[in-house]
Protein backbone atom coordinates (compact mmCIF):
# COMPACT_ATOMS: atom_id res chain seq x y z
CA UNK A 1 0.00 0.00 0.00
CA UNK A 2 2.96 2.64 0.91
CA UNK A 3 4.72 2.09 -2.57
CA UNK A 4 1.52 2.56 -4.62
CA UNK A 5 0.94 6.01 -2.44
CA UNK A 6 4.77 6.72 -3.51
CA UNK A 7 3.92 6.06 -7.17
CA UNK A 8 0.72 7.78 -7.10
CA UNK A 9 2.90 10.91 -5.05
CA UNK A 10 5.01 10.95 -8.24
CA UNK A 11 2.53 11.09 -10.76
CA UNK A 12 0.80 13.71 -9.45
CA UNK A 13 3.82 15.78 -9.13
CA UNK A 14 4.36 15.35 -12.83
CA UNK A 15 7.48 13.58 -12.97
CA UNK A 16 8.43 11.93 -16.17
CA UNK A 17 9.26 8.26 -16.46
CA UNK A 18 12.42 7.23 -18.06
CA UNK A 19 11.69 6.60 -21.59
CA UNK A 20 8.69 9.62 -22.01
CA UNK A 21 9.31 13.11 -22.71
CA UNK A 22 7.35 15.86 -20.78
CA UNK A 23 4.48 17.31 -22.01
CA UNK A 24 4.61 20.02 -24.10
CA UNK A 25 3.35 23.38 -22.70
CA UNK A 26 1.92 25.02 -25.59
CA UNK A 27 1.00 28.45 -25.48
CA UNK A 28 -2.83 29.88 -26.31
CA UNK A 29 -2.97 31.60 -29.74
CA UNK A 30 -5.93 33.94 -29.01
CA UNK A 31 -3.88 36.59 -27.66
CA UNK A 32 -0.59 37.29 -29.90
CA UNK A 33 1.98 38.46 -28.66
CA UNK A 34 3.57 41.89 -28.26
CA UNK A 35 6.98 41.03 -30.15
CA UNK A 36 4.96 39.18 -33.00
CA UNK A 37 3.15 41.85 -33.63
CA UNK A 38 5.84 44.48 -33.99
CA UNK A 39 7.85 42.70 -36.58
CA UNK A 40 4.95 41.05 -39.29
CA UNK A 41 3.73 42.86 -41.67
CA UNK A 42 -0.19 42.01 -42.34
CA UNK A 43 -0.19 40.15 -46.05
CA UNK A 44 -2.27 41.25 -48.94
CA UNK A 45 -5.61 39.75 -48.98
CA UNK A 46 -5.94 39.80 -52.73
CA UNK A 47 -3.44 37.53 -55.58
CA UNK A 48 -0.96 40.03 -58.50
CA UNK A 49 -1.85 39.94 -61.54
CA UNK A 50 1.80 37.87 -62.07
CA UNK A 51 0.94 35.61 -59.31
CA UNK A 52 -2.50 34.54 -60.95
CA UNK A 53 -0.86 33.94 -64.01
CA UNK A 54 2.07 31.57 -62.68
CA UNK A 55 -1.32 29.71 -60.73
CA UNK A 56 -2.90 29.51 -63.61
CA UNK A 57 -0.14 27.70 -65.99
CA UNK A 58 0.64 25.75 -62.82
CA UNK A 59 -2.53 24.05 -62.59
CA UNK A 60 -2.19 23.49 -66.53
CA UNK A 61 0.93 21.43 -66.16
CA UNK A 62 -0.42 19.91 -62.99
CA UNK A 63 -3.79 18.62 -64.72
CA UNK A 64 -1.82 18.02 -67.85
CA UNK A 65 0.70 15.40 -65.68
CA UNK A 66 -2.56 13.79 -63.88
CA UNK A 67 -3.85 13.42 -67.35
CA UNK A 68 -1.03 11.51 -68.15
CA UNK A 69 -0.80 9.83 -65.46
CA UNK A 70 -4.17 8.33 -65.36
CA UNK A 71 -3.66 7.50 -69.06
CA UNK A 72 -0.58 5.26 -67.98
CA UNK A 73 -2.70 3.67 -65.35
CA UNK A 74 -5.18 2.85 -67.76
CA UNK A 75 -2.68 1.03 -70.01
CA UNK A 76 -1.13 -0.58 -67.69
CA UNK A 77 -4.57 -2.06 -66.14
CA UNK A 78 -5.69 -2.56 -69.44
CA UNK A 79 -2.14 -4.71 -70.50
CA UNK A 80 -2.11 -6.84 -67.24
CA UNK A 81 -6.20 -7.71 -67.87
CA UNK A 82 -4.87 -8.99 -71.02
CA UNK A 83 -2.01 -10.93 -69.90
CA UNK A 84 -3.73 -12.16 -66.97
CA UNK A 85 -6.68 -13.81 -69.45
CA UNK A 86 -3.92 -14.92 -72.34
CA UNK A 87 -2.05 -16.99 -69.06
CA UNK A 88 1.00 -14.47 -70.10
CA UNK A 89 1.21 -12.44 -67.37
CA UNK A 90 3.55 -12.19 -64.52
CA UNK A 91 2.67 -14.78 -62.36
CA UNK A 92 3.16 -17.53 -65.50
CA UNK A 93 6.42 -16.46 -66.26
CA UNK A 94 7.34 -16.82 -62.91
CA UNK A 95 5.92 -20.03 -62.48
CA UNK A 96 7.56 -21.27 -65.54
CA UNK A 97 10.64 -20.06 -64.66
CA UNK A 98 10.02 -21.83 -60.81
CA UNK A 99 9.11 -24.89 -63.36
CA UNK A 100 12.58 -25.03 -65.59
CA UNK A 101 14.44 -25.04 -61.64
CA UNK A 102 12.40 -27.81 -60.30
CA UNK A 103 12.88 -29.74 -63.59
CA UNK A 104 16.31 -29.03 -63.70
CA UNK A 105 17.01 -30.38 -60.00
CA UNK A 106 15.01 -33.09 -60.53
CA UNK A 107 16.68 -34.89 -63.06
CA UNK A 108 20.14 -33.94 -61.24
CA UNK A 109 18.43 -36.31 -58.24
CA UNK A 110 17.55 -39.02 -60.86
CA UNK A 111 20.73 -39.06 -62.36
CA UNK A 112 22.68 -39.13 -58.45
CA UNK A 113 20.54 -42.05 -57.61
CA UNK A 114 20.83 -43.93 -60.97
CA UNK A 115 24.58 -43.52 -60.32
CA UNK A 116 24.16 -44.65 -56.92
CA UNK A 117 21.86 -47.73 -57.45
CA UNK A 118 25.31 -48.91 -59.93
CA UNK A 119 27.61 -48.16 -57.66
CA UNK A 120 25.73 -50.78 -55.59
CA UNK A 121 25.25 -52.96 -57.90
CA UNK A 122 28.96 -53.06 -58.87
CA UNK A 123 30.37 -53.45 -55.42
CA UNK A 124 27.38 -56.17 -54.68
CA UNK A 125 29.02 -58.45 -57.75
CA UNK A 126 32.64 -58.04 -56.97
CA UNK A 127 31.52 -58.81 -52.99
CA UNK A 128 29.35 -61.76 -52.78
CA UNK A 129 29.05 -62.86 -56.31
CA UNK A 130 33.12 -62.80 -57.55
CA UNK A 131 34.64 -62.83 -54.34
CA UNK A 132 37.23 -60.29 -55.34
CA UNK A 133 36.91 -58.02 -52.40
CA UNK A 134 36.72 -60.69 -49.23
CA UNK A 135 35.04 -59.61 -46.25
CA UNK A 136 35.75 -60.81 -42.95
Amino acid sequence: MEAQNRVMAKRARGSVRPGQRRPIERRSTTAPSAAGSSTTAPRPSGLTEAEAARAAEIETALLAQEREAEASRARTKERNTREVVYGTGTIAVRAEEEYAYVARDLKRIGRTAVMMLVMLFGLWILIDVTKIIPIG
